[in-house]
């Protein structure tokens, strides 16, 4: 049995996890909280990850009833993510690798929320909506890899709906799009707003449909927002407005990437995936397709240690080694970029 120890600090949470052959043993995790109206920034999150890494790790190794002795592979998020807060916690893995003579490896965050999603929620094959804070994808695995089949091509949908908050002043506690999520439940009237799915593609010339544009929605409320409450329009009128355009965009594209695929599962995966209401659109879609939804709650969908400790087990157990000079970040690591030789489906 394989003990694995896990890494993640790429944006605002740091967490610290262990998995034993699948089995979750601790779920450790502490978030960077900034006032109303800011966001965090990469020094100010990195210090908070090193402030707080130490106490998260005794309490994951505590929480999980494990000693040092025990564990077989430390794993960490390599990227994607912000530099400087992911290097911080590369820093601290690579020592505790050292401290304790175990193996190293760097594993994808993106593919860590999806194997995370899979074990959770059992789903075999899907096709998966990832859409969190820094991004937004829609991917399906073949032959070795997750292929990205569609993205955002400017902002991720959860840094859009962050930005969105900031502009109303949500609070940032516990998070923006929980927030906005719990404001646009008393929405009741519709903002119409820039809808933007890619249609065409004149480099290959060919009609894909799956990538999506965030940016204008924000610029638009951006320069519209005091005319907009004029007009009568409330903040939950608008956090209303924006859910209903950004999720339609997303499931929209999904559905076009699951009847590409053939598929008849579809994963949430991400932050922005434990919204309740993105979660009942996509089930509306899935249930008129004869597919079947799979998602899951706060614990796993938000950034998360055991969902790297998870993955780089897999990895681990496939064979996979990285020399040592190789365990740095790397802050655009594409979903494509790693070979998933731990699938044999």
């Amino acid at each position: 049995m394989a003990v694995a120890l896990g890494f993640e600090g790429s944006a605002n949470k740091l967490g610290i996890g262990v998995v034993r052959d699948g089995e979750i043993l601790s779920n450790c995790r502490r978030t960077y909280i900034t006032p109303a109206g800011e966001g965090f920034l990469p020094k100010e999150t990195a210090q908070h990850h090193r402030e707080h890494v130490l106490s998260v790790l005794k309490e994951a190794l505590e929480g999980a009833g494990v000693k040092p002795q025990d564990v077989d592979v430390i794993c960490y998020t390599k990227g994607p993510g912000m530099g400087a807060p992911l290097a911080t916690v590369a820093v601290v893995a690579r020592t505790v690798a050292q401290l304790w003579n175990k193996p190293l490896l760097g594993v994808n965050h993106c593919i860590g929320h999806i194997e995370m999603g899979r074990l959770i929620t059992g789903a075999k094959n899907p096709t998966v909506l990832y859409v969190s804070g820094g991004n937004t994808q829609i991917i399906a695995y073949s032959r070795k890899r997750y292929r990205i089949f569609g993205e955002t091509i400017d902002i991720a949908v959860g840094n859009c709906l962050d930005r969105f908050a900031r502009v109303l002043k949500v609070s940032n506690d516990p998070s923006p799009g929980y927030n906005i999520e719990q404001l646009a439940k008393k929405g009741k009237k519709y903002v119409p707003l820039p809808y933007c799915v890619k249609v065409f593609d004149l480099h290959i010339n060919i009609g894909l449909g799956m990538d999506v544009s965030f940016s204008g929605i924000l610029t638009y409320i951006e320069e519209r927002i005091g005319k907009l409450k004029k007009d009568g329009y409330t903040p939950e009128d608008l956090c209303f407005s924006m859910q209903e355009t950004v999720f339609a965009m997303l499931v929209e594209t999904t559905e076009r990437a699951l009847a590409h695929c053939g598929s008849t599962e579809v994963l949430i995966v991400g932050g922005v995936g434990c919204n309740l209401r993105l979660q009942e659109m996509m089930g509306e879609m899935c249930k008129e397709r004869g597919a079947k939804l799979f998602a899951t709650d706060e614990r796993f969908c938000i950034d998360n240690g055991v969902m790297i400790a998870h993955a780089g087990a897999e990895m681990f157990k496939a064979g996979v080694q990285m020399k040592w000079e190789d365990c740095t970040i790397t802050q655009r690591y594409r979903t494509d970029d790693v070979e998933t030789v731990w699938r044999d489906d």
